[in-house]
């Protein structure tokens, strides 16, 4: 019989369907019944996570205090394993003029997750390459089309990139607005940190109709983004399985 594994799951922040996303999540580490998982809105529970055996995380704009930035790296750092997904790397901020600045004000935080969110631009459809096909995490997973947010981030550190897309153009209402470069952009990547690994994922935009408050009173349409997508619940399986040390399931089955 498998051994348990307890997982942390943080879900919370801004401008996000939150709710929606804390029950998905949980169905998909429900079908896991060695896996027992309690839920936090933010990552002020510095025991329980010491007491994980891995951390999941879909936030928004949720800026851990310096003890738990402190506490994060030495979770992954001792060996840890952290499913980082969507916005967990935003921290923002609105200007005067109402532009959204992204400052550099958590390091710690933003170098144990390899990353961190700069801009995106009007939510479209975009492809999805797979850059790594060899690598378990994404092997059978051909290309694919998502209609999300495309993040565009500042690189702190060496990361091995497993999915990608390219992206040259403008980004409106953030400060960096102008991006040139027709570039590869990392979608799903991993980033070692001690002897523990993050696993980030940076698809899943989710919104109803009342999450953009205080900014729009009711927002015109529900968002699910890259959750109506096949691929994008196979790479969540594949993610969650792989920070719960799951080696039974290290095989993966193709997904389009």
């Amino acid at each position: 019989m498998a051994s348990p594994q307890n997982a942390m799951l943080v879900c919370g922040g801004r401008y996000h369907d939150f709710d929606f996303a804390r029950l998905e999540l949980l169905a998909l580490l429900g079908e896991s019944p060695e896996i027992r998982t309690r839920v936090f809105e933010d990552f002020g529970n510095t025991e329980a996570l010491a007491e994980s055996d891995f951390l999941v995380s879909y936030t928004c704009d949720v800026r851990p205090e310096p003890a738990e930035q402190r506490a994060l790296a030495d979770f992954v750092a001792g060996g840890g394993r952290w499913l980082a997904l969507h916005g967990t790397n935003s921290i923002l901020h609105f200007n005067d003029e109402g532009v959204v600045e992204c400052p550099a004000s958590h390091p710690l935080f933003v170098e144990v997750l390899g990353s961190q969110f700069l801009a995106h631009p009007p939510i479209a459809p975009y492809r999805v390459e797979n850059a790594r096909p060899e690598h378990p995490l994404v092997e059978g997973i051909e290309a694919f089309e998502v209609t999300d947010e495309l993040y565009l981030c500042r690189f702190e550190a060496e990361v091995e990139v497993l999915l990608e897309t390219r992206f040259q153009g403008e980004t409106p209402g953030f400060d960096h607005a102008d991006w040139p470069q027709d570039e590869a952009r990392p979608v799903l990547y991993l980033r070692d940190y001690g002897e523990g690994q993050v696993l980030y994922n940076t698809l899943g935009h989710c919104r109803g109709r009342y999450d953009m408050r205080p900014l729009i009173d009711v927002y015109p349409r529900v968002e699910r983004g890259a959750w109506e997508v096949p691929a994008y619940r196979e790479l969540l399986r594949r993610g969650l399985h792989w920070a719960a040390h799951e080696a039974s399931r290290d095989t993966p089955s193709p997904a389009a």
